[in-house]
């Protein structure tokens, strides 16, 4: 087996490091990441400047390719360029900061860099790690959390998708896992509403002229069966089943149309 690794926090992430290690005994690891921090650039792909590549060693010493782009274009290098065959997983993580809802399924990196692989025909995982601190959600580097639990849940949820693949209409998995865990469960949710209520803050610089910084609350609870409400209010893993396919039915269109 051959196992992908991604992220969209850096190759020098310590949550990428804590990836590795929860795939290292389901077979053959192989770290393609980003060169620096990527968190809400979603499933960007570069197109108007070359993308490098460059052998290097992470933080544990263990080797990786760095790659001067978005979290997409790190999966497509090393599936196509890196990689002597098609990885039989992809595995996108473990990012510093949860990813539930709707809206960070379009913005995550994380589950940005999983889509990819899924786009592919390559069964893939997106793993977040819910944190209580906002401040080190966007950091370049070593970060002090314990990540013994989140490699377990990894672990147990990669292999059942390469013993067992994923199911007819699934293409990839999206894993929360939470900071306080209350139970060693895992629960199937369906995406919640929101993570974020958005709000703009509007400052002045030096010349008295406005700039923005887009910002937000963090949503504490959601409907019984979200991944935000499961992930919050039970602590318990959640893991959401993702289909490519975001087709609306088509029979609501029909009277629309005409």
């Amino acid at each position: 087996m051959t196992i992908l690794i991604t992220n969209d926090d850096g190759v020098n992430s310590s949550g990428i490091i804590a990836a590795k290690k929860a795939a290292e005994n389901l077979g053959e690891t192989l770290v393609v990441a980003p060169a620096t921090q990527q968190s809400g650039i979603g499933h960007a792909l570069t197109l108007f400047e070359p993308v490098r590549v460059t052998n290097t060693k992470m933080a544990d010493g263990k080797e990786a390719y760095m790659v001067s782009g978005t979290p997409t274009d790190a999966v497509i290098v090393g599936i196509y360029q890196v990689a002597d065959e098609k990885p039989d997983l992809v595995l996108s993580g473990i990012n510093i900061g949860e990813n539930l809802g709707k809206s960070e399924l379009t913005t995550s990196g994380t589950i940005g860099a999983a889509m990819e692989a899924a786009v592919h025909g390559i069964p893939a995982l997106s793993v977040s790690l819910q944190v209580t601190r906002g401040d080190i959600k966007f950091h370049d580097g070593h970060v002090d959390i314990d990540f013994s639990y989140a490699e377990k849940m990894t672990e147990k949820v990669a292999r059942m998708i390469l013993e067992n693949g994923l199911p007819e209409g699934v293409d990839f998995l999206n894993l929360n896992i939470p900071s306080h865990p209350e139970s060693d469960q895992i629960k199937l949710t369906r995406l919640g509403e929101r993570m974020y209520r958005v709000h703009i803050k509007e400052r002045l610089d030096p010349r008295g002229r406005p700039y923005y910084w887009i910002d937000g609350d963090s949503v504490e609870d959601d409907e019984i069966g979200t991944d935000v409400h499961t992930l919050k209010r039970e602590k318990c893993a959640t893991l959401t089943p993702i289909s490519l396919d975001a087709t609306s039915s088509l029979d609501l269109m029909d009277g629309w149309l005409k």
